[in-house]
């Protein structure tokens, strides 16, 4: 039974939630890097902001690729740095967002747009109650996010 906690690990996860898990992961990270890059371009709070929240994320899905003894994907990865197939994302969002503080704007509401249909996969593709509570909780904030920069716009 849930006891509303985040210890029970029992679940036997399937190939599919494994992967969305680590997806998760890096995606939440690229969001994150993305936003450190723009503040340093930029120096608009709204990019440190957001940028801790995606910190948070990151946590609470390490918390979960912990849990069920998965290997964290990002592990040995500094800022900026990524899986091959997040790496290229990376460096062109960051690339778009370089041209000017209302690229970096739609640069967020495209990572937000991005981790909401995500997110919204995920959650289709597992019953398990600790990773959706997870799931519920980024796709809330991600709509947060994207509201704060479409208001940008």
């Amino acid at each position: 039974p849930d006891r509303g906690d985040n210890c029970d690990f029992t679940a036997v996860l399937t190939e599919d939630e494994i992967a969305d898990l680590l997806h998760m992961r890096e995606e939440e990270k690229v969001a994150r890097d993305v936003y450190l890059k723009f503040y340093e371009l930029y120096e608009k709070p709204i990019f440190t902001n957001i940028a801790q929240s995606e910190q948070k994320h990151m946590d609470a899905v390490l918390n979960l690729i912990q849990g069920y003894g998965l290997t964290d994907p990002v592990a040995d990865k500094g800022e900026g740095e990524f899986t091959a197939a997040f790496q290229e994302l990376y460096n062109s969002l960051v690339a778009e967002g370089s041209e000017s503080i209302t690229g970096a704007y739609e640069v967020g509401v495209k990572i937000e747009e991005l981790d909401i249909a995500d997110l919204e996969e995920c959650k289709e593709s597992t019953e398990v109650t600790n990773i959706l509570r997870v799931y519920n909780n980024l796709s809330a904030a991600s709509e947060n996010h994207l509201n704060a920069f479409s208001s940008k716009l």
